[in-house]
């Protein structure tokens, strides 16, 4: 059993109301149980929402608004969860200020380009001891 970024899983939860199914993870799925979480919306933002990304370690979204708070109160809940079902690895959505492990976009929002560094939850299951991996690792 294995946290996944719902978005990967077909789930419309992406900030553009949308989702990025993944060939890999929706495989994976049939042979053992992925349970889909949104640390995005699960922080109590709506879908959709506006683009965030990572500023100086703060979730900003594209009109300049802090919304750091509710990336780390997703995080908490994400963790929670983990921890409820003995989780000891998750796949998270590549790049995404909240699920990005090993890169995530820049803060310009410029569509694409990439800085090394982890999302807020990535970060905080990764300091907590559970294993991320990205669809781009399956």
């Amino acid at each position: 059993m294995k946290l996944c970024s719902a978005c990967l899983l077909g789930l419309a939860c992406r900030y553009n109301g949308e989702s990025v199914p993944h060939e890999k993870v929706l495989h994976l799925a049939e042979k053992e149980v992925l349970i889909p979480v949104c640390p995005e919306q699960m922080g109590g933002l709506p879908t959709p929402r506006p683009a965030v990304e990572l500023k100086n370690g703060r979730a900003i979204t594209i009109d300049g608004k802090d919304v750091t708070e509710n990336f780390e109160a997703g995080a908490r809940q994400v963790l929670e969860i983990a921890r409820l079902y003995d989780i000891d690895t998750v796949i998270l959505k590549q790049r995404s200020p909240s699920c990005g492990c090993g890169q995530v976009y820049d803060g310009t929002f410029s569509g694409g380009s990439v800085v090394s560094g982890n999302g807020i939850t990535a970060k905080l299951l990764l300091e907590n001891g559970i294993k991320v991996l990205t669809e781009e690792d399956l």
